[in-house]
């Protein structure tokens, strides 16, 4: 069961073209939606016109204002941003907007790489997928490819979290309290000392590599491992894999002597 904050009395092809020019609130398997309306219809629904973020501000101000007592205070957010480009200015003037009516932002779910590089630049969790320009669409069995590789030149600090349905590469670390969750594999250059879930949709031939590898928890596929209770005295870059044994670590550079 779902509910939406918008409520019309026109015809129902209507009621979907006007539902993609507005910002909407939705309720979903008890979560909070913020929807905005997308930059492309891929076929489906004809724009009379282009919805500027001038519009998409105004019309969140005018959402947050009429239906503020229908909210609990600290109500957690989740935004979908379709296939809209958003920037951590604007990313940032949603969150406070929210924030003034006891409304937290927490996560943005995006098609956008620049969205989603964006989204962990101010601190939230990001879930960036190849097509979400419909929520309501029936599930197809059609398997989708993997996205390009999502790059991040950052630290992931604790409480944020990337979902991504490719390959994701960190120049940075990942701090303790934050996880990384990729369709392929996942490249940290840098310390990796928090949750990592490679070949999320069950490919098991994906790596995780990274130069220090100290993880809390550790995936790929459908097998999992803890990190070390104790650190190494000395560190060197390192490569998780799938064996017939479970989940194995090694040197990169004795892995790239077993693979040739």
């Amino acid at each position: 069961m779902s509910s939406d904050a918008s409520i019309s009395t026109t015809s129902s092809s209507t009621s979907q073209v006007n539902n993609n020019l507005q910002v909407r609130f939705k309720t979903e398997e008890g979560k909070l939606l913020l929807l905005l309306p997308p930059e492309s219809n891929h076929g489906e629904i004809e724009s009379p016109t282009a919805i500027t973020w001038t519009d998409i501000w105004q019309q969140l101000k005018q959402r947050l204002k009429a239906g503020e007592r229908f909210w609990q205070p600290k109500t957690e957010v989740q935004l979908i941003a379709f296939d809209r480009l958003l920037d951590t200015r604007q990313l940032q003037e949603i969150a406070q907007a929210l924030l003034e009516v006891e409304l937290q932002l927490t996560t943005v779910k995006t098609s956008r790489r620049q969205t989603a590089v964006a989204t962990v630049t101010v601190g939230y969790s990001v879930e960036q997928k190849l097509d979400i320009t419909t929520l309501n669409q029936p599930p197809t069995e059609k398997v989708k490819p993997m996205s390009e590789p999502l790059y991040l030149q950052m630290t992931i600090r604790s409480g944020v979290e990337i979902r991504h349905p490719g390959t994701v590469v960190i120049l940075g670390d990942l701090n303790p309290g934050g996880s990384i969750i990729a369709d392929g594999d996942i490249l940290v250059w840098g310390r990796l000392r928090g949750l990592v879930h490679a070949g999320a949709q069950g490919n098991s031939k994906s790596l995780i590599i990274t130069l220090q590898m100290e993880p809390t928890l550790i995936r790929i596929a459908e097998q999992v491992a803890r990190g070390p209770e104790k650190p190494p005295a000395q560190f060197y870059p390192e490569v998780a894999y799938i064996t017939e044994q479970g989940i194995r670590i090694s040197k990169v550079v004795d892995f790239t002597k077993m693979s040739r």
